[in-house]
């Protein structure tokens, strides 16, 4: 007997979460230099300088453990949203808000539901406590179907449900009169956990008070990240806003002190830096049009995207289906640019590429028309 064995099942099935790879990675296996790395969804104006002024300043007390209530960060968010301390849950970065979430509700035969193409980390999750996923199919254009999803929710009697807004790989957005009554159809003993990463990408014209739904819904529980647009992906900080009950529940199963003290910091900081989130903005907002009309200039389809990151598919273009999504991700990774294969996801025919820098989106585009040259 092997010592894996004594693993529960649910856990030696897991496959784990494949990130995107680091630029290091790629210099070690070609010995190449001159990498742009557009396949995690970073933010490529880097991290906001009060946050670096703010790490340097808490640098100097690293050797004490952090407030693990995360007390001044809680205090920034309870500013911001109108809402009090007891009502927000810390995270190191929003997976661990995804899967506190899943360690607080769910046991072993409990039902999940998410979307197709729907980020990793809810199947993960689920699967980590032994509960069951169950995946509905997104045919709305690679977006959530969320009358199915509330069929399978009910049909199924589910404990919880994933939803992403935008969503990650394919970067759909659902609108707040749909998410409202999806949310009103649900049964309230269902919990929701509503995963707006992008949620600064989105224009003015589409964003909605989805902190203010939670007087409304007490099953509500909304996560949030300092990676995407704060720039402050290496030191993962995240939080959940959502009802006390609920909040104590996630509080009850999450780490001491999971939120180091430098990152507490930071996040303060970069709350703050309204300046910086909206230069973020506008840069990913020409950046797309950038890369979606290089995109189309290649005769390549793409799903229209409202996070920092637009998905293309590969075999759209005329004769490509010989080598596929495979054969030019690896061409790519030669020429010295790193996207993201979605495989996993099942979307065989798809790269996910981040919006750079402008020098960065020309050098992507640039080298894949040289691999669809090359592969065709």
């Amino acid at each position: 007997m092997s010592c894996n064995d004594l693993a529960p099942p649910y856990v030696r099935a897991i496959a784990p979460y494949q990130p995107g790879k680091p630029i290091a990675e790629l210099e070690r296996e070609l010995g190449i230099s001159d990498i742009i790395k557009l396949a995690s969804n970073e933010n490529p104006l880097g991290t906001s300088p009060l946050a670096v002024a703010a790490m340097h300043e808490a640098i100097d007390d690293v050797a004490r453990y952090p407030d693990g209530n995360g007390f001044q960060l809680k205090e920034a968010l309870s500013s911001r949203y109108h809402i009090g301390h007891a009502c927000i849950v810390l995270g190191n970065g929003s997976n661990d808000l995804l899967e506190l979430a899943a360690r607080a509700f769910l046991a072993p035969g409990d039902r999940v539901v998410y979307a197709d193409h729907a980020f990793a980390v809810y199947a993960l999750a689920t699967q980590a406590v032994g509960a069951t996923g169950i995946s509905v199919p997104a045919t709305k254009g690679f977006g959530h179907d969320l009358a199915a999803m509330l069929h399978a929710a009910v049909q199924n009697k589910v404990k919880m449900v994933f939803i992403a807004n935008p969503n990650n790989p394919t970067g759909t957005f659902l609108s707040a009169t749909d998410l409202l009554s999806f949310l009103r159809a649900l049964p309230p003993d269902v919990l929701v956990v509503l995963d707006e990463a992008y949620n600064e990408y989105l224009p003015q014209d589409l964003r909605y008070d989805s902190v203010g739904w939670l007087g409304e819904f007490e099953n509500l529980i909304v996560s949030r990240t300092f990676s995407k647009a704060y720039g402050l992906a290496g030191l993962r900080v995240g939080y959940a806003l959502t009802n006390a009950p609920v909040a104590d529940m996630m509080n009850r199963v999450r780490q001491p002190f999971n939120v180091n003290s430098i990152a507490q910091a930071a996040a303060v900081a970069a709350l703050q830096d309204e300046d910086f989130v909206q230069k973020t903005y506008a840069l990913n907002l020409v950046g797309m049009q950038q890369v979606t009309q290089g995109l189309t200039k290649l005769g390549l389809e793409f799903i229209p995207s409202y996070g920092n990151f637009v998905c293309f598919h590969v075999t759209s273009a005329a004769g490509c289906e010989r080598n596929g999504a495979d054969g030019v991700y690896r061409r790519l990774l030669e020429l010295g640019v790193i996207v993201r294969p979605i495989a996993s996801y099942d979307m065989p025919d798809y790269l996910r590429v981040s919006i750079g820098l402008k020098s960065e989106n020309e050098k992507f585009l640039s080298a894949l028309g040289q691999a669809l040259g090359e592969v065709i």
